[in-house]
């Protein structure tokens, strides 16, 4: 029954949508066209680039440090993120849980204004935490995440 929901929803959405994929909004002030964080010395922010042992889950936005973070599109906030459990981190350990549009996903290294309740696009979300104070010389980002880990790449 779970997976004829799913598919009648995937169907609806096609029909709705006329095809075409969601997009993101502009995620951060500053950067009007979500232009991606690309190579640095700390690594590369494309879906699936290595991180040690690990793989990258998720997309790098690039973001000013103290900049304003915007709502890509109408959305509800469904809680806090939690990124780190390493306390050297702390000054970035923060994002948000959020769904609209059909995705759920998540944004990390943003202090929200709020946490629960809902926020239309191009409002206000938070700020983005200050990268360079944990990552000295990173590109500071956005981390966009999708909840089932998925890529979010042609949401961009």
């Amino acid at each position: 029954m779970k997976t004829a929901v799913f598919l009648l929803s995937i169907v609806l959405a096609e029909l709705l949508w006329g095809g075409e994929a969601v997009k993101f909004g502009q995620l951060c002030s500053g950067n009007a066209n979500n232009r991606k964080r690309i190579s640095d010395t700390w690594g590369q922010g494309h879906y699936g680039a290595p991180r040690g042992s690990r793989v990258h889950n998720g997309l790098d936005v690039a973001c000013a440090d103290g900049a304003v973070v915007y709502a890509p599109f109408d959305v509800k906030l469904n809680g806090k993120v939690i990124v780190y459990t390493d306390p050297k981190k702390a000054a970035i350990n923060n994002g948000i849980n959020l769904s609209g549009e059909g995705l759920c996903f998540k944004l990390f290294y943003v202090k929200p204004d709020s946490v629960s309740g809902e926020v239309k696009k191009g409002q206000r979300l938070g700020t983005m935490l200050p990268m360079q104070s944990v990552y000295p010389g990173i590109t500071s980002h956005i981390h966009v995440q999708m909840c089932n880990k998925s890529d979010p790449t042609k949401y961009f």
